[in-house]
């Protein structure tokens, strides 16, 4: 068979602010690769077919001696994310060809990820009837493995408690606010503009609000005091929940996009609260509890999304060529839902 073509998004420099297509990440087809041939030392060839954009991708693209809870990207290879794929060839026990796979894959159209890689590793995907296989990129996935990981294990939740979610749309915090709902919390959820406060809504936040259009200190010290924080911002939406939180609450530190791509930050006034009222932080990474949590979320969550009892939304984008576009609006906020870059059918 004769070479076919093997487009990449390559990381070609570190941004100083958010990510620039066509500067930050290059689409590069330079690149063949021979589907029958191609060396696989034991491991499998595999055919992408959906990516995943997350936040968190941002603090990997930094320079490569500088430490992060994550690996950096490295100039001039692909990218690399969580992804769907199927399995061209396998020289490797656990999978066989046309296995449909799930784990960090390169960005790119065929790759050989990694099979034994903890917990990233690629796994063989049978989605519940129903369900698209792009799902076990966000709320069936990754995203939802955060959500109930860090809620189940930190939450403590209580019926009648108030519980706030910033940056409540994405895929994270949708099932945050919908596990909280399940166990009769009162839900309070901010986002960044009013097509995703609608989304709020639809998932069952009882107060919805844009934080760009209204002070989110006024609308928690209205519909406060917070028992439960589950923070994906972290400034000034922190500061506020510090502000307006109760003896004892608790706060579940999952992410700070609000500083990923500016380090400049906010004065944050009310660190003190953090004693005064006894509030406990907590900050986790999904792998970290992956051993005690994952095998009831693959228990519960994917049956209720395929069967409505839990909904997601998701932002496509088509084409590999297209994927530093979608890395820039996840990082500005512009995606509604999750982000999945849909690199081939089948």
């Amino acid at each position: 068979m004769a070479p076919t073509r093997n487009g990449r998004l390559l990381f070609n420099e570190i941004p100083t602010g958010f990510p620039e297509p066509g500067k930050t990440t290059i689409y590069d087809t330079s690149n063949t690769i021979d589907l029958e041939n191609e060396p696989l030392n034991g491991g499998v060839l595999v055919k992408t077919l959906a990516l995943s954009v997350d936040p968190y991708m941002r603090v990997q693209m930094r320079p490569a001696d500088v430490e992060s809870y994550m690996p950096p990207f490295i100039v001039g290879q692909p990218i690399y994310s969580l992804g769907i794929g199927k399995v061209i060839r396998s020289e490797h026990e656990k999978f066989k060809a046309g296995d449909y796979v799930y784990g960090v894959m390169e960005h790119a159209e065929y790759s050989k990820p990694n099979p034994d890689f903890p917990f990233f590793g690629i796994k063989v995907v049978k989605p519940e009837p129903g369900l698209p296989y792009s799902v076990y990129l966000g709320t069936a996935g990754m995203a939802g493995q955060t959500a109930f990981f860090g809620w189940k294990e930190y939450a403590n939740a209580k019926a009648g408690e108030t519980v706030f979610v910033s940056g409540g749309a994405g895929p994270v915090g949708t099932l945050v606010i919908q596990l909280a709902k399940q166990e009769g919390l009162k839900v309070i959820a901010s986002a960044g503009s009013d097509e995703k406060v609608q989304i709020l809504k639809d998932v069952g936040a009882d107060v919805a609000f844009n934080y760009k259009t209204v002070n989110t200190l006024d609308v928690l010290k209205k519909e406060g005091p917070l028992n439960v924080y589950w923070d994906n911002v972290g400034g000034s939406a922190l500061d506020a929940a510090l502000e307006t939180a109760v003896n004892h609450a608790r706060f579940i530190e999952c992410g700070a996009i609000s500083t990923y791509n500016s380090k400049d930050g906010v004065n944050m006034k009310n660190i003190d609260q953090i004693y005064a009222r006894r509030i406990t932080l907590y900050g986790f990474l999904v792998a970290d509890l992956a051993p005690k949590w994952i095998d009831e979320f693959y228990r519960v969550i994917p049956k209720q999304l395929a069967s409505g009892e839990i909904k997601y939304q998701e932002d496509r984008t088509n084409g590999l060529e297209n994927a530093g576009e979608a890395l820039r609006e996840v990082q500005t906020g512009k995606n509604t839902g999750k982000k999945v870059i849909v690199v081939a059918n089948e």
